[in-house]
């Protein structure tokens, strides 16, 4: 097996029939040039070289072992240095999911800033429904995603903290709880709560359609933690309003809901007493490139950039 240095010194000579100009260009000496082409034509046992004083020249058996060898290597150094693009460049195409639409707002501010600074990286923005996200992860068909957390799973990194907002309860209009200024999380044990769907991982899924209350509020104080009724499931966000609606359950939303999904027949209660929602990026623990590294940045600094004084 020939190794680096070899070959470059083989290939290199071949294409400048000169051993002073192959040492500059490999940055070693000429007597290392030499020793190293000796030591291959000792191995192939026939010489890959002529040489006079004057001039070098490949022998049959070197231009042919060149004339094999060049493509080869130049499709492997080529393929070294894209994936070294992908994992240290800051141009190329950069692909982000969202999940909703007050996630795409921001994630519109954030490619706009990740673009003043990297102009030569393009941004790609998709929308997906949550069940896609870890799959479109996992597909190669994004490369980081905002999303709501927790979004945990097996080689899967959460980002800091984007935003939080309250968590609220989407109920039916008619419902007595429409009628309250806000619920606990003691209540849920009380309603049949609506499911988002089984291939989501576990996370997610207590988080938005818990088995039971639980046995603390946020603030320490005991209750009941009481099972919790589970109710039909829903693939996407508008079928979950929809159900919510014609009075099948409840669920557990983000405060945006009640700007971006307005309906006379849902209604928005505040929790008193439950942890907010949380939204940020996430990635592939072996796909966090330099791009994506550098779109998380951009991220944070946009979320804790001081807010315009109002002219």
């Amino acid at each position: 097996m020939l190794e680096r240095h070899e070959l470059e010194a083989f290939l290199t000579l071949a294409e400048e029939l000169h051993f002073g100009r192959t040492a500059e260009r490999l940055h070693v000496s000429t007597a290392r040039i030499s020793q190293t082409i000796a030591r291959l034509e000792r191995r192939t046992g026939v010489p890959l070289f002529h040489r006079t004083s004057r001039r070098v020249e490949l022998s049959l058996v070197g231009r042919q072992m060149y004339e094999e060898m060049r493509p080869a290597w130049s499709r492997i150094t080529d393929a070294f240095e894209r994936a070294v693009d992908a994992g240290r460049g800051l141009s190329g195409l950069l692909r982000v999911a969202f999940n909703g639409p007050a996630a795409g707002q921001l994630l519109v501010g954030v490619t706009q800033a990740f673009r003043a600074r990297h102009p030569d990286c393009e941004v790609q923005i998709r929308e997906a429904r949550l069940p896609e996200v870890l799959p479109w992860l996992r597909d190669g068909e994004v490369d980081l995603a905002l999303t709501c957390f927790p979004t945990d799973g097996e080689g899967v990194v959460m980002g800091p903290v984007l935003v939080r907002e309250a968590r609220m309860l989407a109920v039916p209009a008619g419902h007595p709880f429409a009628r309250r200024a806000t619920v606990s999380v003691e209540d849920l044990a009380r309603v049949t709560v609506l499911r988002i769907p089984e291939a989501l991982p576990e996370p997610p899924r207590r988080d938005r359609t818990p088995d039971r209350a639980p046995d603390r509020t946020p603030a320490g104080r005991p209750i009941a933690g009481r099972p919790v009724v589970p109710g039909p499931s829903a693939r996407t966000f508008n079928e979950v309003l929809t159900l919510v609606g014609a009075g099948e359950g409840v669920f557990t939303v983000g405060a945006h809901a009640r700007r971006y999904f307005a309906r006379p027949d849902v209604v928005y209660v505040p929790f008193e007493d439950a942890e907010p929602v949380e939204w940020g990026l996430v990635w592939l623990a072996d796909g966090a490139t330099a791009r994506v590294r550098a779109f998380g940045e951009a991220a944070l600094d946009l979320v804790q950039a001081p807010a315009a004084p109002v002219p």
